[in-house]
């Protein structure tokens, strides 16, 4: 039987950056990574290069290494890091208070009448259990 692979820790600012890179553009090699990135700020190949080798160790990324060029893709889904990166931030800025975590996000964003109306939709679903 197959053991369980630990959760991978919570990624860093530039780890994050490159996920987010690979969640929109799914399968991808080090140069579409690093071309993906260079378009919004100056960065080196091999600052990618060695960041998506040190996240495959971390477990946040798989390689593939069948072909020459290497294939990363994020070894789990946008939602669930945002939820781990949620309960992480929940925990060491709001003292566990959910309340306090939206206050704070609502206060510090301007929120859509479609996103407030989506928030009310959650609310609701999770006040019934359905969520």
């Amino acid at each position: 039987m197959a053991q369980k692979q630990p959760d991978p820790p919570r990624p860093t600012d530039a780890e994050l950056e490159i996920l987010t890179v690979l969640w929109s553009r799914g399968r991808s090699t080090v140069r579409d990574v690093h071309d993906a990135i260079a378009l919004r700020k100056p960065t080196q190949y091999t600052t990618v290069l060695k960041t998506l080798q040190i996240m495959a160790e971390k477990g946040l990324v798989r390689r593939d290494e069948e072909q020459r060029a290497h294939i990363y893709e994020a070894s789990r889904p946008r939602e669930w890091t945002q939820s781990q990166l949620a309960a992480d931030l929940l925990q060491r800025a709001f003292s566990g208070s959910a309340k306090s975590l939206l206050l704070g996000a609502l206060s510090a964003h301007k929120v859509s009448r479609e996103e407030l109306a989506e928030l009310r939709k959650f609310l609701e679903e999770y006040e019934k259990g359905t969520r």
